[in-house]
């Protein structure tokens, strides 16, 4: 079994310790005075990011923890992860919730076990393979800004002191639908940011994430099926445990309508095909590299004639919205580079008034609506809130890849 961890500090982000060790360490005395004897409530707490961030806030003693997700056995996971972890102390009052934060239920438990002092939301799609058609993006819409709004509205009635909300580094210079959806999430949210105190984040990729390629390698593998990555794709990673440092740092301590950005050099993006020949090597195989998909399955049913060796398929990238690069940031953003050591902040973002808000989410949903809605209107109509949305379509989705 390989140590993932292990892993991923000695392939993929080549550091023994964290990248935001100093930070933590500066910060440490604020963040206890932030969180100790809080309450807090996390919104798709059970994926990778979120559970990653609840293990953080829990070593600052918090008095409650609320947990919602959609998926029961995520939270059973998280759960047992929480109590079998030594030194981590769960608060007494800790509750999960396998429940929708657009349920009325959801709002129920809100009105009864609020006001929460923290409120961090990750229910998001986070794939651009979630943009096959009209469904899928107006199910990625509605998730990502849609129920937003209710979430925010309701919680102005009653503001916590900190309220953040994870974004994407595919929202700067969108070519995709989900990066475009998060760069408006960033606009909606921070038209509130003169209500109560709102941050972001956008992110690298977190390496063995749920969902990711990287963590389907240890399903393929299980399964004794082929691996297949794309062999032009370049990304910045950081580790599960990194991902939660982030979103603390900027839950915490950044200020009203700050979005943070981790300050990764442009020569620490790696290959996704390097860090998978690295891993099959790290499980133990020679790679065998197969000329196509068809090659690579037939390879995996007669790995008896080749069991020292595992078949992968490299390919070309050709689907709808995928950069072959990563960005954090835009030419016309103002950062700050000087207050943290390996975070940067944009203090410029742009805050629309909230009835300019109201007007395009209107819109929005009505074009959702429509009985006959393709996803080129869809994006036609983001592209009219967003000027600088490039999108990429190539008719091709995520879901026709092996």
């Amino acid at each position: 079994m390989i140590n993932t961890e292990q892993f991923i500090s000695s392939h993929i982000t080549f550091r023994k310790e964290s990248f935001f060790e100093q930070d933590l360490a500066n910060a440490g005395d604020e963040l206890h005075r932030a969180i100790k004897n809080k309450s807090v409530l996390v919104i798709g707490g059970g994926g990778t990011i979120g559970s990653s961030f609840i293990l953080e806030v829990l070593r600052f003693n918090p008095a409650k923890l609320f947990v919602v997700d959609l998926s029961e056995n995520y939270l059973t996971e998280l759960t047992r992860d929480l109590r079998s972890t030594y030194g981590l102390t769960v608060p007494a009052d800790y509750k999960t919730y396998p429940i929708n934060f657009d349920d009325p239920i959801f709002y129920r438990i809100l009105a009864d076990a609020g006001p929460f002092d923290i409120v961090a939301n990750f229910a998001a799609h986070k794939h651009v393979r979630s943009e096959k058609d009209h469904f899928s993006v107006t199910a990625l819409l509605q998730n990502n800004i849609i129920k937003a709004v209710k979430l925010l509205e309701t919680l102005a009635q009653q503001p916590p002191e900190h309220f953040f909300c994870v974004s994407t580094d595919k929202a700067a210079n969108p070519v995709n639908i989900m990066g475009a959806s998060k760069k408006i999430m960033e606009e909606v949210i921070l038209s509130y940011s003169d209500r109560f105190n709102i941050t972001t984040a956008r992110f690298a990729n977190v390496a063995f994430s749920n969902g990711s390629l990287l963590a389907g390698y240890l399903e393929r593998m299980m399964k004794q099926q082929p691996l297949s990555c794309p062999s032009d794709i370049k990304r910045f990673f950081v580790s599960p445990k990194e991902s939660g440092q982030i979103c603390l740092l900027a839950c915490i301590l950044g200020k009203t309508g700050d979005i943070f950005f981790p300050r990764l050099a442009e020569t620490q993006m790696m290959n996704f095909k390097d860090i998978t020949l690295d891993f099959i090597r790290e499980m133990g195989y020679t790679p065998l590299v197969c000329g196509s998909e068809q090659e690579a399955r037939y390879e995996a049913t007669r790995m008896h004639a080749h069991p020292k060796s595992y078949p992968v398929f490299f390919f070309e990238s050709d689907t709808s919205g995928e950069k072959t690069y990563e960005e954090f940031y835009t030419t016309d953003e103002q950062l700050d580079i000087d207050t943290f050591t390996s975070l940067g902040v944009i203090k410029n973002a742009v805050r629309k008034p909230l009835a300019e808000i109201t007007a395009m989410l209107n819109e929005l949903t009505d074009v959702l609506e429509l009985q006959d809605v393709t996803k080129a209107d869809i994006v036609q109509v983001m592209r009219r809130f967003l000027p600088g949305f490039h999108h990429i379509e190539t008719g091709k989705n995520l879901d026709q890849k092996m």
